[in-house]
């Protein structure tokens, strides 16, 4: 018998179980400890959400989910998940231990996209799907849209419209105010530029813009930002503007 492999065979066996055994135990947050604090990650959007990490700290005192102090085996992840996924300004909620005593909870926010301020009196923000967002003592600098805009029109057609307007950043800076018309048309008014930009009925959204941003670039660049009060992408592959 070769004692020699043997004994190398034995030893990268042993080797090989330790290794396991040892990288098993690292990874596996020691539930045996006390939950020292919680690390609260908020996800950016395309805008600013109204949720900070004070307010997810205040909802898990006031529904008694902090974790804090309590054993790390006895922490409840599921039901901390659901109880803040309950709270309307919150979309997902991911909770989960860390070594060191240390449980960390990843948040999806809501996001507004636009300030509805309609024809009817009615002023609310409306999400990224949207959906209505409930009253809050909270603010953010998001574009305002105004006239006849009901709840099905913002869900259907003004969301869309601002999340291809805050995708871009050249539009996201430009566009000030959203104005719809009794026949669902909308208008832009512009941050730079004295005219009114009319798309037209909202949809193919992203090549009208893609136009405009063209003649800006062009045209009123050459011929002047304040020429033409009006400019009108409404139709494909033409582009009609009114002077002063």
């Amino acid at each position: 018998m070769n004692w020699k492999k043997i004994a190398y065979g034995t030893f990268d066996a042993v080797l090989g179980v330790y290794l396991v055994l040892a990288m098993t135990a690292f990874n596996t947050p020691d539930d045996s400890r006390v939950c020292k604090s919680v690390r609260i990650n908020i996800e950016k959007g395309v805008v600013e959400g109204f949720l900070t990490e004070a307010d997810i700290k205040f909802m898990l005192n006031h529904d008694a989910i902090n974790p804090v102090g309590q054993s790390m085996e006895k922490i409840n992840l599921r039901a901390m998940e659901d109880i803040l996924q309950s709270k309307e300004l919150i979309e997902q909620a991911e909770c989960y231990k860390a070594q060191d005593g240390l449980v960390c909870i990843d948040i999806r926010q809501r996001i507004p996209v636009v300030r509805v301020m309609n024809d009817q009196g009615e002023d609310y923000y409306v999400d990224s799907h949207g959906k209505p967002m409930p009253d809050t003592d909270y603010s953010c600098k998001l574009i305002v849209a105004t006239g006849q805009i009901s709840k099905q029109y913002a869900e259907k057609w003004l969301a869309p419209l601002a999340n291809v307007v805050l995708s871009d950043p050249f539009w996201k800076n430009q566009v000030v105010q959203l104005n719809v018309l009794a026949d669902g048309s909308v208008e832009i008014i512009p941050r730079v530029g004295n005219h009114v930009a009319y798309l037209g009925q909202p949809s193919g959204v992203a090549k009208k813009l893609d136009r405009l941003q063209k003649f800006y670039r062009y045209g009123l660049t050459q011929a002047g930002w304040n020429k033409y009060s009006r400019v009108s992408v409404e139709f494909d592959n033409q582009i009609v503007c009114k002077r002063k």
